[in-house]
């Protein structure tokens, strides 16, 4: 059931990221440029979204335990530190320069477009060399114990 759930929960973003014509990189970039041909539909599209998320969170936390786990997950990181900032500046940059976030390129991949298959391998390919460096920095950061 959980699998139905989170299939329905991902077609209902899909549908959405589709509807609101959030999947050509076009209409995103025209956000960012102010002084040309700007377009102000992706703030309604986060106004949406953001209402939606302050409805769902009031409604599930309302909730003695998720409906199909045993608690809530919720990250317990509470600072601003270097890997949040450096990680939004990579996404930020990245959604910028491309026009795809990879919500929004997933659901994209249903047009068959070859740049929303380079973006997704280069999205992946980013995602594994930061866990490789997280990886090799743990370990290199790990104490040495000896016999």
């Amino acid at each position: 059931m959980k699998l139905i759930a989170t299939y329905l929960v991902g077609v209902v973003f899909g549908v959405g990221i589709a509807i609101s014509g959030m999947i050509n990189p076009a209409k995103v970039l025209n956000f960012f440029d102010l002084f040309g041909t700007w377009d102000p539909s992706l703030i309604f599209v986060m106004g949406g979204a953001l209402i939606t998320t302050f409805i769902g969170y009031k409604l599930v936390f309302g909730r003695a335990a998720p409906v199909f786990a045993v608690e809530f997950l919720v990250p317990s990181a509470r600072r601003i530190d270097a890997r949040l900032v450096g990680g939004s500046a990579v996404f930020g940059i990245g959604w910028g320069i491309a026009g795809f976030c990879p919500g929004g390129a997933l659901p994209a991949l249903g047009t068959g477009r070859w740049e929303v298959f380079a973006f997704v391998a280069a999205l992946l390919i980013g995602i594994f060399l930061a866990k490789f460096i997280q990886s090799r920095i743990a370990h290199s950061a790990a104490p040495v114990v000896s016999p």
